[in-house]
């Protein structure tokens, strides 16, 4: 809401259902900006057969009579004050800023950038950096929302409401980067208004913030098909003969993610220590999950195996104490590009898919079960491998098409 308002009015009455045993109401100002109504306590009281319900002032001629209704006025005169000093300086206006100007505790009252400030370092140490770097993100176009639509730096939380939700919605939409950057899809635009509602949720337990203006809020994220390698593509990739060493050791590294399932960053912090003798005997990978803290044991394919022992002697491995010469994911991702032009694939190369390509057609595939899948994925829910399942149901049928074929021979 901007500043300007269409209505506003003060009033004062008695809260007779606080009367005390004396036989005296508390004296309250009601607030009302475009139709919604906010209460001030005064800190008077007076007997209710003392009060001009009309006038809303108190009756009589007494001393004290007359110095309260002065000081009635001089609280009136206190709200309408601020209020026209809120419309100059473009404030958002409504009866809670209002009511905490003129208590003077405005200052106090928690705010958005407050909370998500305190969200940010109080996660800094618990969240990964890459998850962190999104929480950033999502900072920087809150405060540019706040700025753009609301003409102010910060809003107290008990300004936000289900209309707060859905303006900022409505911005990321609408929003047009000003650099190289793309317009934001839905289901980026779901992840930064996920954010914001872990960073609420955070203000309610807090009890910075008494109602969720989430409460009625649904996301809808698009249906995204997870991008794999197929057998064939992964075969291609395996067999070809890379001149340039920036782009074999690229391609290696890839690999090794296909046969493991390792994100980028538990790829460039695996060191030889994580690599572990198995319960069976063979070479397993033991290490943390990034994203969900989660510890991950994978046993290692032969080919996972070779790619280890390739680089055993690399100088630049060795050096920073990890397995592979990792580079950062930026240029991996530039060189991933380059080696899929090579090998003729035309799916957009990203170091994410061969995590994508080890649930789907080196495990799934080739019929392990969603739950081994999960644990090596190092999942926290099975629900989140289910993403998965479509190939689930390509290998049910092929299955189903051999039975047919045994059947039909059977029968004949």
């Amino acid at each position: 809401m901007k500043a300007a308002t269409t209505t506003f009015g003060v009033l004062f009455y008695l809260k007779t259902q606080k009367t005390s045993m004396q036989g005296k109401a508390p004296i309250c100002a009601r607030v009302t900006v475009n139709g919604k109504r906010t209460e001030i306590s005064v800190k008077r009281s007076v007997n209710a057969n003392e009060w001009d319900d009309r006038k809303g002032m108190a009756k009589g001629n007494r001393k004290e009579t007359v110095e309260l209704n002065m000081f009635l006025n001089q609280f009136k005169a206190k709200i309408i004050n601020t209020y026209q000093q809120m419309i100059l300086s473009d404030a958002v206006i409504d009866g809670p800023a209002i009511r905490d100007r003129v208590l003077g505790t405005d200052h106090l009252a928690p705010t958005l950038v407050s909370l998500v400030e305190y969200h940010n370092e109080q996660q800094l140490h618990k969240l990964a950096p890459g998850t962190m770097k999104n929480y950033y993100t999502t900072q920087r176009y809150i405060e540019k929302f706040l700025r753009e639509k609301y003409y102010r730096n910060d809003i107290v939380l008990s300004q936000l409401t289900y209309k707060f939700i859905l303006d900022f919605e409505r911005y990321l939409f609408n929003y047009v980067p000003k650099d190289h950057q793309k317009p934001l899809n839905n289901n980026g635009i779901m992840k930064h208004i996920e954010r914001l509602r872990k960073m609420i949720n955070m203000a309610v337990k807090l009890d910075w913030l008494s109602k969720d203006p989430f409460a009625s809020f649904k996301k809808h994220f698009d249906k995204v098909e997870r991008e794999c390698l197929n057998d064939k593509e992964l075969t291609a990739l395996a067999n070809k003969h890379f001149a340039i060493e920036r782009l074999r050791h690229v391609r290696d590294m890839f690999m090794f993610s296909c046969y493991t399932g390792l994100s980028y960053v538990e790829l460039a912090e695996l060191s030889p220590t994580n690599i572990v003798t198995g319960i069976d005997g063979g070479l397993w990978i033991s290490t943390i999950r990034a994203k969900t803290d989660t510890g991950v044991r994978v046993p290692l394919l032969p080919q996972a195996t070779e790619l280890i022992e390739k680089y055993r002697d690399n100088p630049r491995a060795q050096n920073n104490g990890t397995v592979f010469p990792v580079i950062s994911n930026q240029r991996m991702n530039g060189y991933l590009k380059e080696i899929a032009d090579i090998c003729g694939i035309t799916k957009i190369l990203t170091f994410h898919i061969a995590r994508h390509t080890f649930a789907t057609t080196v495990t799934l595939s080739n019929g392990v079960p969603i739950e081994s899948v999960s644990k090596m994925l190092g999942h926290t829910s099975i629900r989140t491998t289910q993403i998965y399942a479509k190939v689930v149901e390509q290998k049910l049928s092929e299955d189903m098409r051999k039975l047919e074929q045994r059947m039909s021979t059977i029968v004949s």
